[in-house]
Order: C-alpha cells, then sequence, then structure tokens
C-alpha cells in the first residue's frame, strides 16, 4: 500500500436511494414506511421553478416533524445547483431551520472542487451560528463533463464529502449523447456506453475513502433493464443505486446485497487465513484454492456489507 492514505467517509448503508420530490409531501409518508436504505428530499430537477420556495418549506417541515433516523433512513435534501438563486435559500434555510436533522447535503452538477468548497464554508458557517451538534456530510452528483475532468479535485474537496453520485441524465445531455431512456443502453454503442463514466467515478471514490452510488434508470416498467444495469454497476464495485420510484427499491437492495453463500464463504476465507497466520503462514487453502491477504480484504467488504444490512 502507498504511504499516502486518505481517510475512509462514514460507512453508510446505500444501496437503495429513494428520490422524493419537495413537492410532493403526500409521497413522504410512503418513504418513511418503505424499505429505502436512503432517501433524499430533491428541491431540484423533479420541481418545477414555480413550486420551489413551497418545496423548500415542505422539506423543512418534514425534518422536523418526521422521524427518518428512527425510520431506519439515512436522510439528504437535494439542494438547486450553484448557478441558481435557489441554491443558498436551500441550505441558509434547511440547515439553520432542521440541520439537526439532515445527515448529508447533495450537491447536484458538481463542476469543480471550488463549488464544494462553498458548500462547505456555508455549512460550517451556519453550523457554528447554530450551535448544531450534527456535522452535516457533502454528497456530489457528478453529472456533467466538466464534473467528470475535474472529479479528482472533487474527491478530495472537502473532508465533509461521502459520496460521489453518477447521474446519467445531465451527463448524457452534457456529452450530447445520443440515448432514449435515462440510464438505458443504446443499441448502436457495442456495450454500456456509460461504463466509462462509471468506472472512473468507482475508482476515484476508492482511491480517496469516500462511496459510489449510480443515480437513476428512467423506465421504472422495466424491472429487467434495471436490474441488469444494477448488475453492472455491483460488478465494478458501485455500492447502491437510485430509486425513483417505490417499485425499484427492492431490485437495489437484492443487487447490492451479498447472497448468504457469499457471506459464508468471506468469513470461512478470514477464518482460515486466521488459523493460518497462528501457524505462522502468509496463504492458505481453501476450497481447493489459494487464498491469502488480497483474498482477506476483499472478503472483508463482503462481511463488513453484511454486518450493516442487519444493524439497519
Amino acid at each position: 500500500m502507498s504511504h499516502k492514505f486518505y481517510k475512509p467517509a462514514r460507512s453508510r448503508l446505500q444501496r437503495s436511494e429513494l428520490a422524493v420530490p419537495g413537492s410532493s409531501p403526500k409521497m413522504f409518508e410512503k418513504a418513511l414506511s418503505s424499505a429505502a436504505d436512503y432517501v433524499f428530499l430533491d428541491l431540484e430537477d423533479a420541481v418545477s421553478p414555480n413550486d420551489k420556495i413551497t418545496a423548500r418549506a415542505n422539506v423543512i417541515k418534514s425534518l422536523n416533524e418526521m422521524d427518518w433516523r428512527g425510520s431506519g433512513k439515512v436522510i439528504s435534501v437535494r439542494i438547486n445547483s450553484l448557478d441558481t438563486h435557489y441554491m443558498y435559500s436551500d441550505l441558509i434555510e434547511i440547515v439553520e431551520q432542521a440541520g439537526e436533522n439532515v445527515d448529508t447535503i447533495l450537491v447536484p452538477k458538481a463542476g469543480t472542487a471550488s463549488d464544494i468548497y462553498m458548500v462547505d464554508c456555508l455549512l460550517t458557517q451556519i453550523e457554528t451560528n447554530k450551535k448544531l451538534k450534527n456535522k452535516i456530510g457533502i454528497e456530489c452528483l457528478i453529472e456533467t463533463a466538466l464534473g467528470m475532468s475535474n472529479i479528482k479535485e472533487i474527491a478530495t474537496s472537502s473532508e465533509r464529502l461521502e459520496a460521489l453520485h453518477f447521474g446519467v441524465a445531465d451527463y448524457a445531455a452534457s456529452l450530447r449523447a445520443r440515448t432514449t431512456v435515462i440510464g438505458g443502453l443504446n443499441e448502436n454503442y457495442p456495450g454500456d456506453q456509460w461504463h466509462h463514466g462509471l468506472s472512473e467515478l468507482v475508482m476515484t471514490c476508492r482511491a480517496y475513502g469516500i462511496r459510489a452510488i449510480d443515480g437513476p434508470f428512467g423506465d421504472f416498467n422495466d424491472p429487467d433493464a434495471y436490474t441488469a444495469a444494477a448488475k453492472r454497476g455491483a460488478a465494478i464495485g458501485i455500492e447502491g443505486k437510485w430509486a425513483i420510484h417505490p417499485s425499484q427499491i427492492e431490485l437495489a437492495n437484492n443487487v447490492f446485497s451479498p447472497p448468504e453463500a457469499e457471506v459464508t464463504k468471506a468469513k470461512r476465507i478470514l477464518e482460515e487465513l486466521e488459523n493460518a497466520a497462528k501457524e505462522g503462514k502468509g496463504a492458505a487453502e481453501l476450497d481447493g484454492r489459494m487464498i491469502d491477504a488480497a483474498s482477506a480484504r476483499m472478503a472483508e467488504n463482503i462481511v463488513k456489507i453484511d454486518k450493516l444490512i442487519h444493524n439497519k
């Protein structure tokens, strides 16, 4: 391992992340009782300009009156992007009035490290002024060509940063990519045209100790395609995916939960290597295959996720 080390962000279970428009408070109760690990109340794309202020008030009321954490949810708010005049009011009003009940702020269309610096600075000032005990985390959407080109600088921009999300819809628009379904595949491309972006995001997150999350899949009437997209992400290290419809929650939870047989094998690997270490050996054999320190690191990842699931 390199002598240079980046402290890992806080561990949170984030297999499924339910998007809930702030302009639709009738959806809040369903989200609260859902099986989603994460819920983000949205003030950005899912809310029309005419409803921005009302949506903000709805979100503040919900944060103060609904027990999201007690229902096993990590609760986040997606503010409007920094190029809008809504952003500063979103951050100030929400954190000043309900900051103790917010886990993370989701920053859309992050383009440079300075975007995150600005959000971090405001959060720090508000938390200090209001004497908040809860230090709010930051998560960023990488959904523009600028954001992807600056992804490493963004990943190291703040100690508050916990996760990067791949925002495929705006990313496609930013690249002028031809696609008809948000997160879907283009039959004219030989494979998955989002693979490069997702791989870049995963690699960056793992290098700098933050979580890697995949974004939305637009056709909620096609569970097979959603599952296939989630599995492709999981195969390269993505640890969760958005659900823009309640029907997608269970699909995400299933894909990003290690099967029982996989957990059992991971625990056996750790046990065998522990026994080998007691005998002064660095490697061992399990089921006819060699296992070593690298095997232990992979097994530990599986066991850690399993613990998070069962402690939820």
